[in-house]
């Protein structure tokens, strides 16, 4: 599986940090030219093509993904990873903040897909893999304005799947948990105890400790690579067995 990507040609969103940097730089290591789209540049020195790209604004996007499938001379992976979090109760946030979040978080998958699907549709392996999150099927408290952008994510990369299959392009989406990236850092940063409340997070993960982006872009590289050409509407769950398992408050005695 190390070269099963190559000559293939990749972009991600979100591509410059955490989650989609790890994928980036995985991608490029098993054999593909990527492309990152992002606001931000990636590590100086990383084998990644960088697009600058605001995936709010549908010119923008329209510019850099056809830049991006100039470079790399075509496009087989699309990668939408990237997303902005959201705390708070239903209550909590105002309409502007709402579709602030829905904005990035889902219509950015709208447009970056739509813009890419011409040269998707040219390519024999297609895929895409869209970052979705545990918070869509998990109820999590203070995480309405979230949870609710996921679980739109998730039914949105199902109908995806349904309506390009016969296109050859199979859609997919990853969930993790909480991921130690320097997404979550910045969230913790902003609480009234960052510790307390990454320890509140670690106790959360079942495997008691936070989701690495390497264990996610794994995941992610798995549902992309053309080895896995049977598997398409699928969310495959990176949570230490947050979602899944209903473990005891203490681990049961070894048996004498």
């Amino acid at each position: 599986m190390a070269e099963d990507f190559s000559g293939l040609a990749a972009a991600i969103t979100g591509g410059a940090s955490g989650i989609g940097l790890a994928t980036a730089l995985m991608l490029s290591g098993r054999g593909a030219r990527v492309a990152v789209l992002d606001l931000m540049e990636p590590p100086a020195g990383a084998p990644l093509t960088p697009f600058a790209c605001d995936v709010t604004d549908s010119e923008s996007v329209g510019s850099a993904v056809e830049a991006a499938c100039a470079s790399l001379g075509g496009l087989d992976v699309l990668v939408n990873n990237a997303g902005i979090g959201a705390q708070g109760t239903v209550a909590d946030n105002s309409d502007q903040e709402w579709l602030r979040v829905f904005q990035v978080n889902v219509f950015g998958i709208v447009r970056v897909t739509r813009a890419a699907l011409a040269s998707l549709r040219r390519s024999p392996h297609a895929a895409v893999v869209n970052t979705c999150s545990v918070a869509a099927t998990v109820g999590l408290p203070n995480r309405a304005l979230y949870s609710a952008t996921k679980g739109a994510v998730a039914a949105l990369t199902r109908a995806m799947a349904a309506d390009h299959l016969h296109e050859g392009i199979r859609v997919n989406c990853v969930s993790p948990g909480t991921a130690d990236t320097p997404w979550v850092g910045r969230l913790l940063s902003q609480a009234r105890d960052p510790e307390a409340e990454r320890a509140a997070l670690v106790a959360r993960q079942p495997h008691g400790r936070l989701v690495s982006a390497e264990e996610v872009a794994g995941a992610i590289c798995y549902l992309a690579s053309p080895a896995s050409g049977s598997t398409t509407g699928m969310d495959l769950v990176v949570d230490g067995g947050l979602a899944a398992l209903r473990l005891p408050a203490r681990p049961p005695e070894p048996p004498a």
